[in-house]
């Protein structure tokens, strides 16, 4: 009996190959209901001489189980040990991970280009805050009081008579306060209007401006200046078309059309079949303007421009979702 007790023991404990193999052998032979306390239970029944002896080979049982048990669980940690290290380990003469690096942002990089061509013109880059007053993003640039972009519909107003920029035209007046004529500025910047946000619209996007005031400064030197950001930004061989329109800066003031990127003036849906693309709107400064930053508008003239950085940048790359420029999808910034 005592033999094949042993001989069982011996015989699970060869075939332990994992801690938990090795708890379950514990719990069958050493557990309180186990068969080494099973056997110390059935010693009652046992005459004396008997008893004793029997009580001798089961204490010894016990702790050759316990030293077995030991050992083998100290060899299986030390395995997994070293299971564990080969797994971590690093092997230094390997070629390194590549990393991924990120990019100029398409919107930075339109930014930069605009930038470059207006320098190239001659123009100055200037910058100014994007938290306005009403005296520059309205009353200077000859907004009357009723005017609809002065409605909370429109405009996005702070405490204090405060309010976002509407327009980087303001950037302008104060370019013109700080200056004399001859007078040749450019800004590119985020600009605010309380609008839906849709594939088409967005409450925060991107102006470009430029400005030129001189003496003789016609709308020739306008559509001069135009045609070259059109053909450093979309390349060469695009025309441009010119159409009345109204803005309480400028007067006369127009709408600025670009030759479809897509179509090239043959008609697509994009242009909805006209070979046309509205791309900006400009016009000669008002001479209420030149009046409110101490210009006197019989020696001087001058003309501004205005366009959606975010618009040519979607029509450049044939994005048709504005949201897409501002969600930081690393997929889409990669592909364009």
């Amino acid at each position: 009996m005592e033999r094949s007790i042993r001989e069982e023991l011996l015989r699970s404990l060869e075939e332990v190959r994992t801690l938990e193999q090795l708890e379950a052998v514990r719990v069958r032979f050493l557990g309180k209901k186990g068969i080494i306390q099973q056997e110390f239970k059935a010693l009652r029944s046992l005459p004396p001489e008997e008893k004793k002896e029997r009580g001798r080979f089961l204490n010894e049982l016990r702790r050759e189980a316990e030293r077995r048990l030991s050992e083998i669980k100290a060899r299986l940690l030390e395995e997994e040990k070293r299971k564990r290290m080969k797994a971590e380990s690093i092997d230094i003469t390997m070629p390194g991970t590549q990393l991924s690096w990120g990019d100029v942002h398409i919107l930075r990089k339109a930014k930069e280009e605009l930038q470059y061509i207006a320098r190239k013109l001659g123009f100055t880059v200037v910058d100014g805050p994007e938290v306005e007053d009403d005296f520059h993003n309205f009353e200077a640039l000859n907004f009357p009081p009723y005017h609809p972009s002065r409605d909370m519909q429109d405009t996005l107003f702070l405490p204090g008579g405060l309010l976002l920029r509407t327009h980087t035209s303001a950037v302008q007046i104060r370019a013109l306060q700080r200056k004399k004529p001859p007078v040749r500025v450019f800004t590119v910047g985020r600009v605010y209007r309380r609008e839906e946000v849709t594939a088409r619209k967005f409450l925060a996007f991107h102006q470009a401006e430029g400005l030129w005031i001189d003496r003789k400064v016609s709308i020739g030197h306008l559509k001069g200046v135009l045609a070259e950001f059109i053909k450093g930004f979309f390349g060469p061989g695009y025309k441009l078309r010119f159409r009345p329109s109204y803005f309480p800066f400028v007067e006369p003031g127009m709408e600025v059309d670009v030759q479809c990127v897509f179509c090239g003036g043959k008609g697509c849906k994009v242009c909805q079949y006209s070979g046309w693309l509205e791309i900006l709107g400009a016009g000669m400064v008002h001479p209420n303007v030149l009046r409110m930053v101490g210009y006197d508008p019989d020696e001087y003239t001058g003309f501004a421009f205005g366009m959606g950085v975010d618009r040519m940048v979607m029509l450049k790359y044939g994005i048709n979702d504005i949201r897409l420029l501002f969600d930081g999808n690393q997929k889409f910034l990669r592909s364009v």
